[in-house]
């Protein structure tokens, strides 16, 4: 019998104002999908092949675009599904500490090419009460102040990752909490390459399913509130975002990393899903200008996309040049050394948007990061 996975799904309607639901059927033999209608009861959309949606795409909390629709998977359909692709299925934190921050886009390539996903991720600040309380299991521990104190001296990143055993794959690539010991155990893990001691060791990663849900709800309440505010200036910056495409092809690493050499700093990081309202009145300038613009939007909002707030001296001008021609055909004749032509596959996905208008600048990054 043919495989099928099953997901109960919602999307919002914004003529009616309404979610609606709909099960959404994936066949991974020819990539083709499914759509029934749980209200009315009847097929939605016939199956049909669709060339957008890979079986990895398929988890719980994540939204997929299947012909404009943005459908957030909020269940398993059947328990066939539940057991073939949720069985081994984790969420876990991490959370890189202030003296490593810089080197974020060499963590995420290791969080990439172990198979783990990143579903949310935030630089912020946390108050030395917030780190407190994040650390409270160690409270009367000879280290706690000295932790504490350092792990409110700057900026963090906190990342929610998903996969198969999301833990003990984060907590392997970390190694051994003492960097000196990681360094004789086992020389390639994060905390070997780049940890200086017991505090200053790199990163933070959950030890069990219930801290994981602990220490994510910490930074990322499902219920109200946003957490520990992100680190966005606002001032003398420009904004850039990490398009769909490119997070999903696993390139955000490598783009963090070419932004950090060329010598710009980014002050804020923010991932977050768009719905496509939010898109159209965020691409509004292009309407009726570039005739991509309905793909740009469909493109903006068929996945996680990855703000950053690039911060310098002139950053709106300097850093859209660093970007290179909308184009990334022409950006590799042209400039080949920018984002565009290293990531870029075509004007749609072009790897990264950036701001076009200096006085944008501040706007866009606000609207990124309220």
């Amino acid at each position: 019998m043919e495989d099928r996975f099953a997901f109960l799904t919602e999307w919002y309607d914004p003529t009616s104002a309404l979610l609606r639901r709909y099960q959404l059927f994936y066949y991974p033999r020819d990539g083709s999908v499914e759509m029934f209608d749980v209200k009315n009861q009847r097929i939605f959309l016939r199956r049909t092949r669709y060339d957008d949606i890979h079986q990895e795409d398929l988890f719980i909390g994540n939204r997929v675009n299947v012909f404009s629709r943005q459908l957030h998977l909020i269940d398993y359909g059947d328990q066939y599904t539940a057991n073939k692709l949720g069985s081994k299925k984790e969420r876990t934190l991490a959370l890189i500490k202030p003296d490593v921050v810089t080197k974020i886009g060499d963590i995420l390539e290791l969080i990439y090419s172990s198979n783990l996903i990143v579903t949310k991720a935030k630089m912020t600040k946390l108050t030395w009460s917030q780190a407190a309380d994040f650390y409270a299991e160690h409270q009367g521990k000879p280290f706690f102040n000295n932790l504490v104190q350092f792990m409110s001296s700057g900026p963090v990143v906190a990342m929610e990752l998903m996969g198969d055993e999301a833990m003990s794959i984060w907590r392997g690539l970390l190694g051994t909490s003492d960097p000196a010991v990681a360094r004789r155990e086992a020389p390639q893990s994060v905390r070997a390459q780049f940890g200086t001691d017991g505090i200053k060791n790199v990163g933070h990663g959950s030890d069990s399913p219930a801290a994981a849900a602990r220490e994510t709800e910490f930074f990322f309440p499902s219920t109200i509130g946003h957490g520990p505010s992100n680190t966005a200036v606002f001032t003398d910056c420009t904004c850039c975002i990490i398009k769909p495409h490119a997070i999903s092809e696993g390139l955000a690493g490598k783009i963090l990393n070419s932004i950090s050499a060329a010598g710009f700093e980014i002050s804020a990081l923010q991932m977050f899903n768009m719905d496509r309202v939010n898109a159209e009145e965020f691409y509004e300038v292009y309407n009726g200008i570039v005739t991509e613009y309905p793909n740009m939007v469909t493109e903006l909002c068929s996945g996680p996309c990855m703000a950053l707030e690039i911060h310098g001296t002139d950053a709106p001008k300097t850093f859209r040049e660093f970007c290179g021609p909308a184009d990334p055909e022409i950006a590799r004749h042209l400039r080949p050394t920018t984002l565009r032509a290293l990531y870029g596959k075509d004007k749609v996905k072009n790897a990264v948007h950036c701001t076009d208008l200096p006085e944008d600048g501040v706007l866009e990054d606000f609207n990124m990061h309220p």
